[in-house]
């Protein structure tokens, strides 16, 4: 499995347009679910913060090693949720990815999601920040 945490960066003036889209995302979750299930997403929530007046969003998420990306979906909410990700994400700030240290799952949770050996899927400790950005 795959466990992430990534922060993106807000763009000025998309606050509101991102609490339409939050509230959209939560108005249709049985779609949402559905494009989950073939991404072979076990559990993905999105957080949202704001330090020193920059608005963040955070995902969580755990994953399956082969589910398909978003950007090859046919589901209308993935392409729903590709167009937000261009209009409000500020991508030159990039994705900031932590790294799973501690991994602590009931055995019962992991079974239920077909999950072997959760604490096997930490990650070695990088000292140092891991940035993903776009090509230019």
């Amino acid at each position: 499995m795959k466990v992430e945490l990534s922060r993106f960066k807000v763009k000025q003036g998309k606050s509101d347009r991102v609490d339409e889209w939050l509230r959209m995302l939560n108005e249709n979750m049985e779609d949402v679910v559905q494009a989950l299930d073939r991404e072979e997403m076990k559990l993905e929530v999105i957080f949202r913060e704001i330090i020193e007046g920059q608005e963040y969003l955070y995902w969580f998420s755990v994953q399956g090693e082969s589910g398909e990306m978003a950007e090859t979906s046919s589901f209308e909410i993935d392409k729903k949720h590709l167009e937000f990700h261009e209009e409000c994400i500020d991508h030159s700030y990039g994705m900031h990815d932590a790294q799973a240290q501690v991994i602590m799952a009931p055995q019962q949770l992991a079974s239920a999601m077909t999950w072997t050996n959760p604490f096997e899927d930490k990650v070695q400790f990088q000292k140092r920040e891991i940035v993903y950005k776009r090509p230019e």
